[in-house]
Parts: C-alpha cells; sequence; structure tokens
C-alpha cells in the first residue's frame, strides 16, 4: 500500500495491480479523512469562513496524491501502454479505457517498460544461472 510513497516521482518501470488497487485504496481512505476533519475543524472554529484547517487538510492531501500519477503511469506500463493513455481521462468515455488496463492483468514477462514486476528470481534460477556462467 505505501510503496508507491517510495517510488514517489518514479515513472518508469511497471506496477503490479495489487500496488495500484492498494495505493488507490491509501487515496480514497485519505481523502474521506480529509472531508471529515475539514468539516470538523471549520465546524468547532470560533469564526466563521475560517477555512485555514481545510487548506491544510487539501496541501496534506495534494502531496500525499502526487505519487497517485507515478503508480497510474507505471500501472499502465505493466499492460504494455505508454502514460500518454493518461490523456484518455479528458475524453468523453476515456476514463472506461483507462480502468479496462488498469484491472487487466500485467503483461507476462518483460516488454518495452521494464521486466516482469510478478516474476521474481528464485534460489534454482539464481544457481542455473552462475552455473552458466561458470562453465562459459
Amino acid at each position: 500500500m505505501l510503496r508507491p510513497l517510495a517510488r514517489y516521482v518514479d515513472f518508469v518501470g511497471r506496477s503490479r495491480r495489487s500496488e495500484f488497487w492498494l495505493f488507490y485504496l491509501l487515496i480514497f481512505l485519505a481523502t474521506a479523512a480529509c472531508v471529515v476533519g475539514g468539516v470538523i475543524i471549520e465546524r468547532n472554529t470560533r469564526f466563521p469562513g475560517n477555512e485555514i484547517g481545510f487548506h491544510v487538510l487539501n496541501l496534506i492531501y495534494v502531496l500525499v496524491t502526487v505519487p497517485w500519477f507515478a503508480v497510474m503511469v507505471r500501472r499502465l506500463h505493466d499492460v504494455d501502454k505508454s502514460g500518454w493513455w493518461l490523456l484518455a481521462a479528458f475524453i468523453p468515455f476515456g476514463v472506461f479505457a483507462l480502468i479496462t488496463f488498469w484491472v487487466r492483468d500485467g503483461t507476462a514477462g518483460d516488454n518495452r517498460f521494464g521486466c516482469d514486476p510478478k516474476k521474481r528470481p528464485t534460489l534454482h534460477s539464481e544457481q542455473t544461472d552462475s552455473r552458466a556462467t561458470a562453465s562459459a
């Protein structure tokens, strides 16, 4: 859930579905917390129209959601699509194409955007690779 925060502005590589959707859940929960917190702060301040609490929470929200764009691009890379596909959100029904890409399983094996994030090196494959290099 927090891995995209470690790759804050990394638009290179691929992200698995689980990484994408768990971060989406985090963004949803952060949005709900900011809205509820803003309402509570606004109702409990003495001065009507004092929205400083709302602005502070909004700033925190914006800082948390910056990695959202990076993880969306990396998710598109996982299905072998360019990050420029995010522009489809600006055309009617383009969001549906993006959602289709985001729910699809990633490209099996390596693609033009990097290694398969599901592929984990196993001890057996490492031993086989080291034997092949030693014999060569």
